[in-house]
């Protein structure tokens, strides 16, 4: 199954199914475009746990090594943007990059879980753009300005249920309907029943905490108005647009 969070012509929050471009609730059904709902991150997260460097060969493009472990790092609920949503970066920043990234979206309040029942507290897969302030990144070793500004982390469209993501599926990344990134899970350094037992070492998860799973390699800069797509086999399409201020 797959499910979007919405706004509905009333105002009112609405959870979704979503099949074939349309979004169904009760008795009405909205295509996900359509002007009358917004669409919102389907979820609402205490925090966004991000994993640098889980693709070897994004790793070797950005000159970096391979960690040992995971390379984790935070982004806040302000970085939340949704499907449609323009992302406006920093101003006066040389470099603002996309990448990206599978999200795994946590189901319940969980601390020290084991790899092996890993997946039992994951409800779902999204879409998320880890966009990046290259300028403060390579100034900085905690990547807050780099990584947690306002909107740097738009995720959706939709929720997709674990059976619907194949274990190998692909993560694409598209600018201006231009492919720029190709890869998939099976290239994943630290795959994620690993993460999840990473990261529950160190902190809890709360219902609909977001862990961004790492980028493939072809990250790259972005202009203003620049319209970028992100896709992962089997949850669908996220959009977004940048503006450069």
């Amino acid at each position: 199954m797959k499910y979007v969070r919405f706004r509905d012509p009333a105002g009112a929050v609405r959870r979704g199914e979503y099949e074939s471009g349309h979004v169904h609730f009760g008795n009405e059904s909205y295509a996900i475009d359509d002007d009358a709902i917004d669409v919102l991150p389907p979820c609402e997260p205490s925090k966004i746990v991000c994993i640098g460097r889980n693709y070897a060969d994004h790793a070797d493009e950005m000159g970096n090594d391979v960690p040992d472990r995971p390379l984790l790092f935070l982004k806040g609920p302000n970085a939340l943007a949704a499907h449609g949503d323009t992302v406006t970066a920093p101003a006066g920043k040389e470099r603002i990059d996309y990448e990206a990234e599978l999200g795994v979206i946590i189901g319940e309040q969980c601390r020290h879980v084991p790899e092996v029942n890993a997946m039992d507290v994951v409800e779902g897969f999204t879409c998320v753009d880890d966009v990046s302030n290259r300028d403060d990144q390579n100034q900085e070793q905690n990547w807050i300005r780099g990584k947690a500004f306002d909107g740097a982390a738009p995720i959706g469209p939709v929720l997709a249920t674990p059976d619907e993501v194949p274990d190998d599926a692909f993560v694409r990344s598209r600018v201006n309907g231009e492919l720029k990134q190709d890869g998939h899970l099976g290239q994943l350094i630290f795959p994620i029943p690993e993460l999840i037992a990473e990261i529950t070492t160190y902190m809890t998860l709360e219902p609909g905490d977001v862990i961004a799973t790492g980028t493939p390699e072809g990250v790259g800069p972005l202009e203003d108005g620049d319209e970028v797509e992100i896709e992962v086999e089997g949850v669908g399409t996220l959009s977004h647009s940048i503006r450069r201020p």
